[in-house]
């Protein structure tokens, strides 16, 4: 047994760069899927004192089993699932790696945008069984149009500036932002639902905002919203969004996380030509997979060691 301390990671690499960082720890892998319960035995096997999450989750019961356990990292921005109100009962930190992936996840918001304004998939689709349906499609034009963004953190932000470079016009909705650029015009909900032609959420998913988007919410919406979602997909009630889009409330809707992950078959969406679906890998680029990792070992040697963390 190593007489170094253990450092858990929750998948079973980390990149190089995080590791070259973390050299006075013993690191051990949880492997490509573990289970909840995997992630208790390891800790009751090798007593950690670190954690960097990256899949499965973090509840009382792996914080029980690791006695010597400090901090619980974050290989990302999402801490919902760390069991944080069972973290601070037990002093023990929980930090995520803030911004890391921002611009990878901002890019994946845009693109399943524009895949649903501009009816990217069906087009392919129909193109490689012979079709050219130029005399009788008409794609939406997203300048001049309102996008409001719930959340305003480094991707809500990203994503905004985005928006704006192609001319669209920016609410946003953060009861936490402050120093907002002059391209959002900073409204309530209400405002969202009523005057956006998108809504994108970027926002971490709370007891408070679980299911924002509901059959209320959604009702309130102008008829032909496009719904984009990266963020996470607890955010949505996904019976009442699947109703709206086959009702043409919602034109289309662009999803990167669900309720349950991950989607297995049969699963409602399948099958329905305006959800464009993909499997929560808006943060899954070579780039953020380093930025995030090394965030995310910074993080812990913030705590461990008191070694100042940046990204």
């Amino acid at each position: 047994m190593s007489a170094k301390p253990a450092l858990l990671v929750t998948a079973a690499d980390l990149a190089p760069q995080a590791l070259a960082l973390l050299n006075d720890l013993e690191i051990v892998y949880a492997g490509k899927t573990p289970t909840e319960q995997d992630i208790v035995a390891l800790c009751r096997q090798h007593n950690p004192v670190a954690i960097i999450v990256r899949y499965s989750k973090v509840g009382a019961a792996a914080m029980d089993a690791a006695p010597s356990l400090k901090v619980i990292s974050k290989h990302g921005s999402g801490t919902d699932t760390i069991d944080k109100a069972a973290a601070e009962q037990r002093g023990i930190k929980v930090v995520a790696a803030i911004g890391a992936n921002a611009a990878a996840v901002a890019e994946q918001a845009l693109a399943l945008l524009l895949a649903c304004a501009k009816s990217v998939v069906a087009l392919n689709e129909r193109m490689h069984t012979g079709f050219w349906d130029k005399a009788t499609h008409k794609s939406i034009e997203l300048e001049g149009r309102t996008v409001g963004v719930i959340g305003l953190g480094a991707i809500g932000l990203r994503f905004a500036r985005m928006a704006n470079a192609m001319g669209m016009r920016i609410l946003g909705f953060d009861p936490y932002a402050k120093n907002l650029p002059g391209h959002i015009a900073q409204v309530d909900l209400e405002t969202i639902w009523r005057e956006s032609d998108v809504i994108s959420l970027h926002c971490p998913l709370t007891d408070e905002n679980r299911e924002l988007l509901n059959s209320r919410t959604l009702a309130a919406c102008k008829k032909g919203v496009i719904v984009v979602n990266t963020a996470r997909g607890g955010l949505i009630n996904e019976s009442a969004l699947l109703n709206a889009v086959r009702s043409g409330h919602v034109a289309f809707a662009g999803l990167d996380s669900f309720a349950i992950e991950p989607m297995t078959a049969p699963h409602p969406f399948h099958g329905e030509p305006r959800l464009i679906l993909s499997p929560h890998i808006g943060g899954v680029t070579a780039d953020a997979y380093v930025k995030m990792g090394v965030a995310a070992a910074k993080n812990v040697l913030g705590v461990l060691h008191n070694v100042p963390a940046s990204a």
